[in-house]
């Protein structure tokens, strides 16, 4: 089953534990992490976390997450078809580079895209080709 994690996702884990819902999802991300080292899991990787990624201020999380890259199955750099499927969620009312991440799942052929993002979670946009969901209703979803 392949899956796209973005990068409030990747970043869970370093978010501050002290919030039972931060720490619950962390857990479960760590969870998926291990399913994926396991190959039960098949991570897909894209351009936009990549330079998401190396946006981020904190050496030692860019660092951390910078290593997923290498269990990735598929890794999706800028294509048109992307651009263009990335525009039209941009329509629907998604933010750009929230778009340009679920369009490089979608094109992957993911199952689930996987987030902590409220913004993403809590809008009413349906995406027939896979399945927005957060960590914790991943691993309630999927044995």
């Amino acid at each position: 089953m392949k899956i796209y994690l973005d990068n409030c996702c990747f970043n869970r884990p370093f978010d501050d534990q002290s919030q039972l819902r931060i720490k619950l999802e962390s857990e479960a991300k760590l969870k998926i992490q291990t399913d994926i080292q396991a190959g039960n899991l098949d991570l897909v990787w894209s351009y936009i976390l990549e330079a998401e990624n190396e946006a981020n201020p904190f050496e030692e999380r860019k660092r951390a997450i910078r290593e997923w890259k290498n269990y990735a199955v598929m890794n999706f750099d800028e294509e048109k078809a992307i651009l263009d499927k990335a525009n039209m969620l941009n329509q629907i009312g998604l933010r750009s580079k929230d778009a340009l991440h679920i369009s490089c799942a979608i094109s992957a052929g993911c199952q689930y895209f996987l987030t902590t993002d409220d913004n993403i979670l809590n809008k009413d946009v349906l995406i027939e080709e896979l399945t927005i969901i957060d960590p914790i209703g991943f691993i309630r979803e999927v044995p």
